[in-house]
């Protein structure tokens, strides 16, 4: 029987709750049961960034990302045929969990403190740090302070590395797309001079095009990548922290980045200490 929590249970009786306000309770959970099936979890990701989480032509997902989440749903009793993916854009994603729309995200999702005031974070499962991505053939760009002669840099709307940019590079010319793969491909048409992200994501475009793409500079964050769900699920994240510990322990979360990973010349990290606060 699959794991329920107050999240997955809950996702449907919001759905349900204008109706409850007009013609009462009692037809919520008419609604819920017409809308939720309790053997599918549904998980949001991302569906564009090779090597963490990439929707394929075929239609099946692939991707360190995906293989965590596979991971945790299992733990939680459901077998992969039982998950129902959904894209998670970075600007959408507090209001995918909130809407329950979404039972959980996995999607290079960095824990903030402004992102915790409205949900709840298990994990870290993966540690990394902003970079950026440019045309091989540039030599201009070597770091972030090297942007700021002129130079047309690329984010994701409400994504971490872009108000990272605006908070410490405001003379940076931001340019902001939905979507990395938008950002990679202005890149390759000359609309922009760099992409920035996570490494990680980064190397994972690169891996993709490498007489065409690099990754340069040094890191200059930490993003700390962990699991987002309902705000107040206490139940729900400690079955996914543990479901983290256990995938570390087993050998799988290293098997994992290195198969999704190892190709973009990236040495595997230690696995992170999940924060139990």
């Amino acid at each position: 029987m699959p794991f329920t929590s107050t999240s997955l249970l809950g996702r449907c009786l919001r759905r349900g709750a204008a109706v409850a306000l007009a013609v009462g309770l009692a037809l919520t959970a008419t609604a819920c049961g017409a809308d939720r099936d309790e053997n599918t979890v549904v998980i949001g990701t991302k569906f564009d960034q090779p090597g963490l989480a990439m929707k394929n032509e075929d239609g099946s997902m692939s991707g360190f990302d995906v293989a965590v989440a596979e991971y945790v749903a299992q733990e939680l009793g459901y077998a992969p045929e039982d998950i129902e993916w959904k894209e998670a854009p970075s600007n959408q994603r507090e209001t995918l969990i909130q809407n329950g729309q979404v039972d959980f995200i996995v999607g290079t999702y960095s824990i903030t403190d402004s992102r915790k005031e409205r949900i709840d974070f298990a994990g870290p499962y993966l540690i990394t740090g902003q970079s950026l991505l440019v045309r091989a053939d540039d030599t201009d760009i070597t770091g972030p302070a090297s942007l700021e002669n002129n130079k047309l840099l690329c984010s994701v709307t409400g994504s971490t590395p872009a108000q990272r940019i605006k908070d410490e590079y405001p003379g940076v010319q931001l340019q902001e797309y939905d979507t990395y793969s938008a950002c990679v491909e202005a890149l390759r048409n000359n609309a922009v001079d760099a992409v920035t992200t996570d490494e990680v994501i980064l190397a994972g475009y690169a891996a993709q095009s490498p007489d065409d793409l690099r990754v340069v500079g040094q890191p200059f964050s930490e993003e700390r990548y962990g699991i987002g769900l309902a705000k107040g699920d206490t139940e729900l994240k400690e079955k996914i922290n543990a479901a983290i510990e256990k995938m570390q322990q087993d050998g799988e979360w290293q098997r994992a980045f290195e198969v999704n990973l190892g190709d973009a010349g990236i040495d595997t990290p230690t696995p992170p200490t999940v924060d139990r606060n």
